[in-house]
């Protein structure tokens, strides 16, 4: 079956994996980080911050602190983020990758635990803030790296219990506070950090499917402005494809006309008739508006739908097989001939004849809730490099495609045949068994297919056939409806 033309479609990330874009099925979850932008100017507001407080504490209260070892650990944190500062210049703006917005966290998590090992350890009131970067972490980073973070931020913890300067306090006065404070203070740190990161991770991840949601919206708004925009072009060129088509039948009839009867060149004009005057069949029907009340819109049996699809495919080397199974052997339900369905489904089964081996099986299958219909071949299948973009307009392998090989080789043959042979040279093979060339090419059959199919409320897989080991693995394309959107009620 051709892998031409199609998506993960919007609906068709469903047709893969229940998700719905081949783009953003593959999103990685927030591992993009922080610019280094805002790193940046997060650090200077806390180096803002932890300068005023030393400020405040020695020249208006007083404390005894241990001033150039304050300043020391706050110059470290000035040079870590001129040295940003540089990078981001250098780099034009660009953003930070998840790893080093970690290392920039982790920087700011050991700075400031430095400082407050310097002023009280957990005593010191503001060690509430070592849950900001771990709060930053959560929403921004992989999970791995934001509970490196956590834990990061609970060894800093543990070390402060056991290791800090006294609390810096006004002068003559000691404040002696007990053990067991602190320990309270460290378990209340640790409960802040774990739920506070818990809560950001979770607001990060519903704020990605949000994200998720909206570029769901966007493309499936992007395929139906294609969709009309297809729609106008097809208008177009049912117009404008009227009478170079009329000049094509004239002249194949003349050659007809002139050919000796079963020879070679009556053999090709009567092909260049027939599939002119398919052609315009195809243009005909393009230019027609549909009517509710016509026979584009009657029912009909879900086997003679299938029928209806496959006959104009059939007559060539390949064996089509039409088959309607139901749950339980009740009969065929009568579905709604909607030009949606007719048109993706006849597109399908042509691909698959253009890619088949010698076989292509239709099958419809009947459930209590749903109607599928499959379509499956016996040829080489979706080449590996072309099924994660199936979906996306002008993706096509068709150029390896079974009829234009076919083709490809006619021609070459009738040039072989009109050309005098050489001396000694071994006359022409004759041609090859003629075969109805498909159209396209451009990668837009699967994909108009599939929107035309999913508009009908169905829902459109591919994957392999039913090729054994040693054998061809084919292609198989269903689609699924929910009964209601396709069974006429009884």
């Amino acid at each position: 079956m051709s892998a031409t033309e199609d998506h993960p479609s919007p609906q068709s990330v469903a047709a893969s994996e229940g998700g719905r874009f081949a783009g953003w099925r593959n999103l990685p979850r927030r591992n993009r980080g922080l610019s280094l932008r805002t790193l940046v100017i997060l650090r200077w507001m806390a180096i803002a911050g932890q300068t005023a407080t030393i400020i405040v504490a020695t020249a208006w209260f007083h404390f005894d602190l241990p001033l150039w070892g304050c300043l020391a650990v706050i110059a470290a944190s000035v040079a870590m983020n001129l040295n940003a500062t540089a990078r981001l210049k250098r780099s034009e703006g660009a953003g930070t990758d998840g790893s080093m917005t970690a290392a920039h966290l982790g920087f700011d998590i050991l700075q400031l635990s430095t400082l407050l090992a310097l002023t009280g350890g957990l005593q010191n009131p503001f060690c509430l803030l070592l849950v900001a970067p771990v709060t930053v972490a959560a929403a921004s980073l992989p999970g791995r790296q934001a509970v490196l973070m956590g834990l990061l931020v609970l060894l800093a913890t543990v070390c402060l219990f056991f290791f800090s300067l006294p609390l810096p306090w006004q002068a003559g006065t000691e404040l002696d506070l007990p053990v067991l404070y602190k320990v309270g203070i460290g378990m209340a740190l640790t409960t802040g950090v774990v739920f506070t990161s818990a809560y950001a991770w979770r607001v990060a991840a519903d704020a990605e499917k949000l994200e998720l949601a909206l570029a769901t919206t966007q493309d499936v708004l992007q395929r139906e402005q294609r969709m009309a925009a297809l729609g106008g072009l097809a208008a177009a060129a049912a117009h404008e494809l009227g009478t170079p088509l009329a000049t094509i039948q004239v002249v194949a009839k003349e050659l007809l006309r002139a050919s000796a009867q079963d020879g070679p060149a009556a053999e090709d004009a009567a092909l260049i008739l027939q599939q002119a005057e398919r052609c315009r069949d195809i243009l005909k029907r393009l230019s027609q508006q549909p009517d509710e009340g016509g026979i584009a819109f009657a029912e009909v049996g879900l086997k003679a739908l299938l029928e209806e699809v496959v006959e104009p495919h059939r007559g060539f080397d390949l064996a089509f097989t039409v088959s309607v199974r139901t749950a339980s052997g009740e009969p065929s339900p009568r579905v709604r001939r909607l030009p949606e369905v007719i048109h993706g489904l006849s597109t399908l089964v042509e691909n698959a004849a253009d890619f088949a081996t010698s076989k292509v099986r239709v099958t419809g299958i009947v459930d209590a809730g749903f109607i599928e219909i499959e379509v499956v071949d016996d040829g080489p299948g979706f080449p590996a490099d072309i099924l994660p973009r199936l979906g996306e307009p002008y993706v096509t392998s068709r150029p390896q495609g079974k009829a234009r090989r076919a083709l490809t080789a006619q021609i070459a043959a009738s040039v072989a045949a009109a050309t005098p042979g050489r001396k000694g040279k071994k006359a022409a093979a004759p041609a090859p068994e003629t075969i109805a060339p498909s159209q396209g090419g451009m990668g837009l059959g699967f994909f108009i297919a599939r929107t035309l199919l999913e508009r009908t409320g169905g829902k459109v897989t591919v994957g392999a056939g039913d090729g054994g080991k040693g054998q061809p693995r084919g292609a198989r394309v269903s689609i699924r409806w929910p009964r209601e959107a396709l069974e006429v009620p009884a």
